[in-house]
């Protein structure tokens, strides 16, 4: 593969074979500075499509040493795929009686041990006997969907589960049991409204594992520490002082970067990191506005469009160079973690694009959105790629579709009424014309139906998916 071009091929390209001819380098610090490279990172490219679910792909996730990939998806299966073959080892139904939001292999036991969670508030577990059969247990279930599981680093017993309800629980595979830690509370000065706050996310920092994130329908991020008591009180809180207050956002996704960095994408807003000095501490409304002011601001991330779907957000890189997030418009977006300079913006879906999953190893990427396909990308391409030519087009659409849905004021369980009508119409709309294009007559039909629900932004949607009945909009 040839070397990027500029300054940066002399450093890591020349120099560094070079280098590492002599035994001046190693070969691991080479592959990964070869691998974090931007000449890398431009050169990726779709290599390969797997197809196997008939629904929405909502989970990708590798196993810890890379070779397997598991999904999960609205038809309610988890697949095990091997991705460089390209193919399909086996599949098993979860258990569950609604859309599976989460799958992933606990490390360390011979990729048998698989834990899920779904649209049904269930977590459950799935043993892979020696037979091949699999089986499948309920552990616990929430008062609502679980979107999201954290697996203890380096366990292969114990991890974390948040929902809808505000509960965060502990599992120890041991035991076969849940332990409820807390319900995460409103930091509103009204105690007495919506004092639970609905949980999205949850993350372990992966250098100390006794703290671990959580973030949900309100602007904060909250840290934890296992060994506190009482529990149900943060050690740190994150977020943007421009979004202090404002109850049309919450969060979608988190994640730690291996330096304790911790990354906040908002429903409809942007992306931030967070260093550990940025916090507030356990209680924001005790800060003053001055010294809010004097706390540094974190690093924001821009163009792409969060609005209809539970989006994840990640690091990528082998050494977290990078911030990789889906969109709204169907695209991925990669930009430099330093800085924010959008590096990379491919078409990831038809329509959405929402989970986002590195390796563990080498540059690679899965991703999956409303389509029933799995995407995986590679540093492929003979030469670097550039930006689209309208790049700047689609991101000034995006910005302009957030800002036209900021001037509404609706709560989000109105948004979620309006969505799921949405729904009901583009299904009966599929039934009257099951022999026509839908990507093309379809679209069209639910983008005037949410602008006379709305009265503006007809991006809002859920997306045309191929059967309404099989995507889950959160």
């Amino acid at each position: 593969m040839a070397m990027e071009c500029g300054s940066e091929a002399h450093t890591i390209g020349v120099e560094g074979i070079w280098r590492r001819q002599l035994g001046l380098l190693d070969p691991r610090k080479f592959a990964r500075r070869i691998g974090g490279s931007e000449g890398i990172i431009k050169r990726m490219s779709l290599y390969a499509k797997l197809d196997g679910h008939d629904g929405c792909v909502n989970t990708v996730q590798f196993n810890p040493t890379g070779d397997l990939l598991v999904t999960g998806s609205d038809d309610r299966q988890v697949i095990f795929w091997e991705w460089a073959a390209k193919a399909k080892r086996f599949s098993y139904p979860s258990g569950h009686s609604d859309n599976v939001f989460q799958a992933r292999i606990m490390p360390f036991t011979d990729d048998r041990s698989v834990i899920t969670c779904a649209a049904d508030g269930q977590v459950r577990h799935g043993l892979i006997l020696e037979n091949g059969l699999v089986d499948t247990k309920r552990l616990a279930k929430h008062q609502g969907r679980v979107h999201k599981l954290a697996i203890e680093p380096g366990s292969p017993h114990i991890f974390y589960s948040c929902g809808e309800d505000g509960v965060v629980q502990h599992f120890d595979l041991r035991s076969h049991s849940a332990a409820r830690l807390f319900s995460c509370s409103s930091l509103s000065e009204n105690k007495q409204y919506h004092s639970n706050v609905r949980l999205n996310a949850i993350v372990i920092d992966p250098r100390n594992p006794n703290y671990f994130a959580v973030g949900g329908f309100d602007e904060y991020a909250r840290v934890y520490d296992i060994r506190s008591s009482p529990l149900d009180s943060p050690v740190n809180t994150f977020s943007p002082n421009h979004l202090i207050g404002n109850d049309s956002v919450h969060i979608t996704g988190l994640a730690y970067s291996a330096t304790s960095e911790l990354l906040v994408s908002y429903n409809d807003e942007l992306i931030y990191l967070f260093q550990k000095n940025m916090g507030m501490g356990p209680n924001p409304k005790s800060l003053s506005a001055e010294k809010l002011h004097e706390l540094d601001q974190p690093q924001v991330y821009v163009g792409h469009r969060n609005a209809r779907t539970v989006k994840g957000v990640n690091f990528f890189g082998p050494n977290d160079e990078y911030v990789v997030s889906g969109s709204d418009c169907g695209r991925i977006f990669i930009w430099k973690k330093k800085g924010g300079q959008l590096l990379w913006l491919m078409v990831g879906d038809k329509h959405v694009v929402n989970c986002l999953e590195p390796h563990p190893c080498v540059t690679i990427l899965a991703t999956s959105g409303l389509e029933k396909n799995v995407k995986l990308w590679a540093p492929i391409a003979e030469a670097p790629i550039p930006l689209p030519d309208n790049a700047e087009q689609i991101m000034e659409a995006n910005r302009q579709g957030r800002e036209d849905r900021s001037r509404i004021t609706v709560t989000p369980d109105v948004i979620m009424h309006v969505l799921r009508l949405q729904r009901r119409q583009a299904m009966v709309y599929i039934e009257r014309n099951a022999r026509t294009d839908f990507d093309s007559d379809g679209e069209a039909e639910e983008d005037a139906y949410i602008l006379r629900l709305f009265g503006s932004d007809a991006s809002s949607d859920e997306g045309a998916s191929a059967n309404p009945k099989e995507c889950t909009i959160s």
